[in-house]
């Protein structure tokens, strides 16, 4: 048998690219499948209707993408067509949805920001959008749990006018108004650099006085934000393909299984929108600074001392306050996030990685990093990977 399934998403953007990876890989294993990539403008222009009559004409056996909540699909329940929905507003309850783990992405942001040394915090996004409105609950959870409040600037729903951001609007007074240096959340990549652009419109420095952190890890987005946009990843490729993994089975019992398949966050993908760590000195901002710009080179505390125009032991005092640890010692925590980072990010071998950040003995790094991840560095990418 020959599974017919329709693709119904947004193949522009980058989470939909990854499910689309995860649900041909399934494919490809199965052996079975025939796919009608459907862009989602015919979702407008044809509406359920014209999508049901294409799908009963090529005799569809499911349907996998965005429907947006669309009361009208019982009609494709009615005609024994299997759907499951990329949630976009809110989950259906008759059916299995591509959801994912809101409130741990939010929690997630809250955390990184807390370790940053932050203490204002924002959130911009949307108010009646599922995704939206539960990553704002996360973070909000997890800092009013450390004593801290959220500024907040949510819509209703898209504007208009799609460029409204790029002139003095409700946004900038907002953005304008918030205390500094703040944390702020987006809800994804796209209303992050709606941020940024409007941070640059305002004369507002990113990460100086607002660091921004979206949702998605879009590279293309994120690129072309100015500064480049950090951004949370998400495992959604392994949800593409739990999705066609479901979507066989109900094909093959003719059931409907209503359990949802979740797409839960990876990491944060530090960029130049957050490289920072929140402090009012402006020395020990400036050391700050120049270690992040610089930690992929073997950094020792006498390179910081060399463009800071303070002695040691006053450089060192100032820093153990504001951060809470040694220069040597943030010198070090920090090298290993990288590490971590690009251990999960590319392909190279880990003492070619371990190299380009400065490491000359592979077994300390090895130990060092197992000190603090429990595991070492070849297992932690067989993990993840085994999560992707």
């Amino acid at each position: 048998m020959v599974y017919k399934v329709i693709l119904l998403l947004d193949f522009a953007e980058e989470y939909s690219k990854s499910l689309l990876k995860g649900i041909k890989a399934y494919a490809k294993e199965s052996g079975k499948w025939l796919f009608c990539s459907m862009p989602l403008f015919h979702r407008e222009t044809l509406g359920m209707s014209g999508i049901l009559r294409w799908a009963k004409e090529w005799g569809a056996h499911g349907i996998i993408g965005q429907l947006y909540n669309d009361p009208e699909i019982d009609r494709l329940l009615d005609a024994n067509i299997k759907v499951i929905a990329q949630d976009f507003k809110e989950r259906f309850h008759n059916i299995p949805n591509i959801t994912g783990g809101y409130f741990e992405a939010g929690a997630m942001a809250a955390e990184y920001f807390l370790k940053k040394g932050f203490t204002h915090f924002a959130f911009y996004g949307f108010k009646d959008i599922v995704w939206s409105r539960e990553r704002a609950t996360g973070f909000e959870q997890r800092l009013a749990y450390a004593g801290f409040s959220v500024h907040y600037f949510e819509h209703t729903g898209p504007t208009a006018d799609e460029l409204w951001y790029y002139r003095p609007s409700a946004l900038s007074r907002w953005l304008k108004s918030l205390p500094k240096p703040i944390a702020l959340m987006a809800c994804d990549d796209n209303q992050g650099q709606h941020i940024t652009e409007a941070c640059r419109l305002s004369h507002i420095r990113i990460p100086e006085d607002i660091a921004v952190l979206g949702v998605d890890n879009d590279e293309m987005i994120c690129e072309l934000s100015d500064p480049p946009l950090s951004s949370i990843s998400l495992n959604a490729e392994k949800g593409g393909y739990q999705a066609a993994h479901r979507m066989e089975q109900m094909i093959l019992t003719d059931t409907y299984n209503g359990e949802d398949i979740y797409v839960g966050p990876l990491q944060i993908i530090t960029r130049q929108s957050t490289d920072i760590y929140a402090t009012n000195d402006i020395q020990v901002a400036a050391s700050l600074k120049y270690i992040h710009h610089n930690i992929e080179k073997n950094l020792c505390v006498q390179d910081v001392l060399k463009v800071i125009p303070l002695s040691r032991r006053v450089l060192e005092k100032r820093f153990l306050e504001c951060t809470g640890m040694p220069i040597y010692k943030y010198i070090s925590t920090l090298r290993m996030e990288k590490f971590a980072e690009k251990i999960l990010q590319t392909d190279h071998a880990i003492y070619e990685i371990a190299l380009d950040l400065g490491y000359e003995d592979s077994k300390n790094v090895a130990r060092q990093f197992k000190q603090i991840y429990g595991c070492s560095p070849f297992v932690f990418r067989k993990r993840q990977q085994l999560r992707r």
